[in-house]
Parts: C-alpha cells; structure tokens; sequence
C-alpha cells in the first residue's frame, strides 16, 4: 500500500476516535492558528475569560476537568470542536460529569476571543 494512503488511512482512524485527540508533533498547529494566537489565547484563558477559576492557571483542572491531557469529555478535541464548545458551554444533561459550564464560562469575552481561548486550549491538550 502507497505510505501516503495509509497515513491518510490511520489519520482518518485516528480522527474518527470520539474523545481522543490526535497526537500532532509539539509545534503544529491546526490550519488558521498562529503562535501569536495561542499566546493572547493564555493571556484570555488566565484574564477576562475567567477559564481558570475551573480549569485553573495552567488547566489542568479543579471544578472543570484537566485540559492538558489528550482526553475529551465533551468533543473530540480539535480546534473547530474547542470553539464551539467554548461558545456553548455545557448543560447539565450533557455533562460527563456533573459539572456545567456557561456559555463563554460566564465570560463576554467575543467570538474572536473564543477563537484564541480555543488555540491555546487545543495547544495545552498537545504537549
């Protein structure tokens, strides 16, 4: 079998995993993320968008769970799936455990916000 099929092959597997997220090199990012993203991202996540109260200062957990291993509770852990998870929060009935979370984390941080909370929680998940 040509390599390339076959590592198109084992990414789709890999992606196909629910709440497990690909294991990527240290220094990828998802297409459209920057470095300077995930930057203001840690600068949100510890400020304004209130992250750490739950996950605390470096997210690895507290109230809401750990963010820096590559385990998902809710989602798969890619970047598209982080910001819509941020946007929406989690309710009750969808919670694994327990535990909700507020739209925004009862944040008002913006959607151009969210987008660069959401970099640098996919990079947290991906050292």
């Amino acid at each position: 079998m040509d390599a390339r099929i076959r590592n198109g092959l084992l990414t789709a597997l890999l992606l196909a995993a629910p709440g497990v997220a690909p294991a990527q090199s240290a220094d990828s990012l998802p297409p459209g993320v920057t470095k300077e993203m995930v930057a203001k991202g840690k600068s949100i996540f510890t400020g304004t968008g209130l992250c750490l109260a739950c996950h605390g200062m470096e997210g690895k957990g507290g109230i809401g769970p750990d963010l820096t291993d590559q385990t998902w509770l809710h989602g798969d852990g890619s970047y598209e799936a982080i910001v819509k998870l941020i946007t929406t929060g989690v309710a009750t009935e969808e919670s694994k455990t327990g535990q909700i979370m507020p739209p925004k984390g009862g944040s008002t941080i913006s959607p151009d916000d969210i987008k660069l909370v959401a970099a640098y929680v996919w990079k947290l998940s991906r050292k």
